[in-house]
């Protein structure tokens, strides 16, 4: 469940938008020369073609280059308007197109839009470093910076001259000319290897599907399953046969129902292996080159590692501070592990099956156990999960408690794809306070996993709302059924909702430091404090009903669900910090070392986590690691741990002080969701909560106990 941002032009060093206007506009009619005329500036996806995109990519470019020397010569002394504020102002016809490709090139891509993406990729880093390394430019921010204390800036202008200053910095402007030329080459070079990577994965994903012959195989599987699965055959011409699909992780959904071992065994390696098989989607060649390229990167602006130099701004600020605490986490966990897979053992042994466990049955026997230890069957609940009523019975619902917020479906504003639904949001006051779309099924043609991000960004110095989206891969059921979906898309959904609420509650008038635009290792902690409501009472009373007959989930089944909270939780840690792990591994390389064989890197690199990886392997391997090698999250996956210690000291805050409050839900939008990167977030953690982070919380949701000292 990854927040994925767009990485555009438009962002300077990896946090500052070069968002906006210009009065000049092409010559060519094209749908992003000028502003939307739809309500916040939505995408003109009625309007947009695929040829549109490169022709916008390349005069929008030219624009804000146009816009950059403007600002560079400008023969008047810097002042924080005329340079750091118009630098806010440029590259709005870059930011619109950027925002609006790679949103739809993610969730919904073809042979013509991948091929504009891997032709503009490397365009885009040589026009990031243009800006980057003008050296007239950053002798005007750098002016700036030395005056700072005499500028008598707001606290947010401080903090937009402080991100300007660093990312110029952080991207090289102090080089060498000399180093600077290996910079620009290292980032054309890397931003193409990225792009491939992407594309390569998503093919092989497609390619790695398991496709039946035989519907006895898929045993296990609910009527509706079987039906997406023969439609999910029909889509690619194989009528006659069942196709599953794979999911981004390394296991996959229907591991847990298939009762027939040898399809269990052919799925998980369908995943396992859909990135290695020496075909031209093998993706290690890739890997191997962006490894050592960032290392080379790294130690030319002076860094031991692309970790050390990733988490420069982030809030762990150093590799051995995030290590050091996924090092905690795991001897905590390690001992669960271990429990938990002698249970499943034991339920094999008990129920005949005369084999010890293997990754692709841990599902499935867990789920046995589940049943066993508290009554729990997830194709009891699944009725009572109708993926529209979870959304606007729960997702939105917990979010007009919270914060009074409501929502209203729309049908006139135009989607890149049918299934999209698309909703305003008001405010407490009646106020419009952004647009939303959501886009919930998977297809072959969009990437894996979870994210949330906008098309429109929110700025007070523009004039802009946010138009923000969540994407999923929730399996679409068979024409005429329901769209029951999981325990875990509900908490997926409720997770790429809390990122939606920090887009749409920011509140900022620079785009450099608003909603979203956050360190990696703290914009995961309000979709992760947004997953609790979903298992509020008050909440899951709402939307919880029987699609067939209205009645709500009986109390008995709500508290087999509760007191079931805590299983497993072994597993579902345990196999986020040996991914995690394998990400700084990879990361921490020094510019030295050679290039690596992935299959032996990653297997000492995941021996060393001194966690049980045969049975709990990690959930992404490095071939198909979408998030560190081409989504941003480069030494960067711990977040999701790290910011699960953010929000379960807040969670505990909540609880502490009345739980699911209008107030307290004031209280946290005021603090945390609507300042962005005005703050640094230390302190605007410490304020909220009262205290510096604390593992114990987090700990106790998991039901582990912390390691002695």
């Amino acid at each position: 469940m990854a927040l994925r941002f767009i990485i555009s032009s438009a962002l300077l060093a990896g946090t500052a938008s070069l968002a906006l206007p210009s009065s000049a506009q092409s010559p060519r009619a094209n749908p992003f020369t000028t502003p939307s005329t739809l309500p916040f500036q939505a995408p003109r996806f009625d309007q947009i073609k695929d040829s549109d995109y490169q022709p916008a990519f390349d005069t929008a470019m030219k624009l804000h280059l146009a816009e950059i020397t403007k600002i560079a010569h400008n023969p008047a002394a810097p002042t924080f308007d005329n340079t750091i504020a118009a630098l806010e102002r440029s590259g709005r016809m870059l930011d619109r197109v950027s925002l609006t490709f790679f949103g739809v090139v993610q969730a919904n891509t073809n042979d013509t839009l991948d091929k504009v993406q891997a032709a503009v990729s490397p365009k885009l880093s040589q026009h990031q470093d243009a800006i980057n390394l003008n050296p007239r430019l950053f002798r005007r921010v750098k002016t700036l910076w030395n005056e700072r204390a005499a500028l008598k800036l707001t606290p947010e202008q401080a903090q937009v001259l402080k991100v300007y200053y660093d990312g110029f910095v952080h991207a090289g402007a102090e080089l060498s000319a000399a180093d600077q030329t290996k910079l620009k080459d290292y980032n054309t070079r890397l931003a193409g290897l990225e792009t491939s990577f992407q594309q390569k994965l998503l093919a092989a994903a497609k390619a790695g599907a398991l496709v039946i012959d035989d519907k006895a195989r898929l045993a296990g599987l609910d009527n509706g399953k079987i039906a997406a699965a023969a439609s999910a055959a029909h889509d690619r011409k194989l009528d006659g046969k069942w196709v599953i699909p794979l999911q981004n992780t390394t296991q996959q959904p229907d591991l847990e129902d298939l009762t027939d071992r040898a399809t269990r065994e052919a799925l998980f390696n369908s995943g396992w292996t859909r990135a290695e098989k020496g075909d031209a989607n093998d993706t290690r060649a890739t890997i191997q080159q962006i490894a050592q390229l960032r290392a080379e990167k790294a130690k030319l602006l002076g860094y031991p590692n692309w970790a050390a130099y990733t988490l420069y701004d982030q809030m762990a600020r150093t590799p051995e501070a995030a290590t050091g605490f996924m090092r905690e986490l795991a001897t905590a966990t390690e001992p669960a592990q271990k429990r938990e897979a002698a249970e499943l053992q034991a339920q094999i042994d008990a129920t005949g099956g005369k084999f010890q466990l293997k990754p692709w049955d841990w599902d499935h026997y867990a789920a046995e156990v589940r049943k066993a230890k508290y009554d729990l069957d997830q194709n009891e609940v699944k009725p009572y999960f109708e993926l529209h009523r979870v959304l606007e019975d729960g997702v939105f619902y917990a979010a007009n408690q919270l914060y009074g917020i409501t929502f209203k479906k729309r049908t006139d504003i135009p989607v890149y794809q049918p299934d999209v639904m698309v909703y305003t949001v008001y405010d407490k006051d009646g106020s419009e306070l952004g647009l939303m779309y959501f886009d919930y099924f998977k297809r072959d043609n969009k990437n894996g996993g979870a994210w949330m991000s906008n098309f429109v960004n929110q700025s007070k110095l523009l004039g802009t709302k946010p138009v923000v989206y969540n994407v999923a891969n929730i399996t679409k059921p068979a024409p005429g059924q329901p769209a029951l979906v999981s325990s875990d898309d509900v908490t997926t959904m409720f997770h790429e909702f809390g990122h939606a609420l920090h887009g749409l509650f920011a509140n900022q008038t620079y785009p450099a430091v608003s909603g979203t635009n956050v360190a990696r290792d703290f914009v995961e902690f309000p979709s992760q404090f947004n997953e609790h409501w979903a298992w509020d009472p008050k909440v899951l009373e709402h939307y919880a009903k029987d699609y067939r007959t209205g009645a709500p989930m009986p109390a008995a089944l709500i508290d087999k669900i509760k007191k079931a909270a805590k299983f497993n939780q072994g597993y579902a840690l345990g196999e986020v910090i040996a991914a995690a792990m394998l990400d700084m591994d990879w990361h921490s390389l020094p510019a030295s070392a050679p290039k690596q064989d992935v299959d032996a890197f990653e297997a000492k690199s995941l021996a060393a986590t001194g966690l049980d990886v045969a049975d709990v392997p990690p959930r992404y391997r490095s071939s198909y690691f979408l998030h560190i090698w081409s989504n941003g999250y480069s030494a960067g996956y711990y977040a999701y741990l790290w910011t699960q210690m953010l929000e379960h000291d807040a969670y505990h805050w909540f609880m502490d002080h009345g739980g699911m409050t209008r107030e307290n839900g004031q209280r946290f939008r005021d603090m945390i969701l609507s300042k962005g990167h005005t703050e640094d977030y230390g302190p605007m953690f410490r304020a909220f909560y009262g205290k510096a982070p604390d593992i114990g919380p987090m700990l106790e949701e998991h039901g582990l106990t912390a390691p002695a000292k």
